[in-house]
């Protein structure tokens, strides 16, 4: 996908029987590559059918750089009054009140969330209809430097312990500078219980290499060690969607993997970028998701393990 020699970006995207505007198409989001908002609104349209599974249902936390990524962004959770009808929204408890979110069901809406200048969405780990029961856990690993090799064998470690615990996993790179590990759940657990049982996860993988992982969150007391994060793993809390876009340098995307291709020597957290995805949106590592899993076997066989 070449983003350097347009003129001039589309004003209107036809999506799923809707003809979705896009304001100021010409305007650079990205101002080191030459990255429009038409741009980014082409790629989304491209990569909705891969994108649109992962984000389906969920509650979103929108990344908005209006005036591009070098300028002033903010996290938006509040839909705003002016958001057209047609785009769902899922009204959820917060303490002394809710949050009205915005969730990405269609095409037309991704395209939409791109012309309000939102280049991430960060999903839920839950969806609308149980928001405190999540269908996901999430590793959250990055590195304490720029040690991808590290962050590399954090993932091998977690996914031969998850393979002890009998659950399945997956893997994707964040685009931004490390991997996430991901367990899909079958939604009887609440989030308490889910981040209980991966900071578990987490220490007995710490105590195995205690030289290179650590739980600790204080940054002082990890040595050079990588964090096994599990904070993400809570109500309310998002990760960053499957094939979104980064405000970073270069524009990198979050790609599911195959967990064969961890041993890529040129893999790394920014691989994929705006402008070199579309092949990659033709494959689909995660064609054939695992079973979603109960944490109840797991719990025991985990406490078995525990130092």
């Amino acid at each position: 996908m070449t983003t350097h020699q347009r003129s001039s970006g589309p004003r209107r995207i036809r999506a799923g029987g809707r003809s979705v505007g896009i304001g100021h198409p010409d305007k650079i989001l990205f101002p080191g590559d030459g990255i429009t908002k038409a741009d980014l609104a082409r790629y989304y349209r491209a990569a909705a059918r891969r994108m649109l599974p992962h984000l389906r249902g969920r509650p979103l936390m929108l990344e908005r750089h209006p005036d591009g990524t070098r300028g002033p962004a903010f996290m938006q959770k509040e839909v705003p009054d002016h958001f057209p009808d047609w785009v769902h929204r899922a009204e959820l408890p917060k303490q002394g009140g809710s949050v009205t979110y915005a969730v990405c069901d269609d095409t037309a809406t991704l395209l939409y969330l791109a012309d309000q200048a939102c280049i991430t969405p960060h999903r839920f780990l839950s969806r609308a209809d149980r928001p405190d029961h999540p269908d996901r856990l999430v590793f959250d690993l990055d590195p304490p430097g720029d040690d991808f090799p590290l962050v590399r064998d954090a993932a091998h470690g977690l996914h031969d312990l998850l393979d002890e615990l009998e659950l399945p996993s997956q893997v994707m790179t964040t685009g931004s500078r490390g991997l996430h590990v991901i367990v899909p759940l079958d939604r009887r657990a609440p989030f308490d219980d889910v981040r209980s049982f991966a900071r578990d996860v987490a220490g007995v993988l710490a105590a195995r290499h205690a030289d290179r992982f650590t739980t600790e969150p204080r940054k002082k007391a990890r040595r050079g060690r990588l964090y096994l994060d599990v904070q993400r793993n809570a109500y309310a809390q998002t990760a960053v969607a499957p094939y979104a876009v980064r405000a970073l340098p270069g524009a990198p995307v979050a790609v599911p993997l195959a967990w064969a291709e961890l041993d890529d020597p040129g893999l790394s957290a920014r691989r994929w970028t705006l402008g070199t995805i579309a092949r990659r949106l033709e494959e689909n590592p995660w064609h054939d998701p695992p079973r979603p899993r109960s944490l109840t076997r797991a719990r025991t066989r985990l406490t078995a393990l525990t130092p």
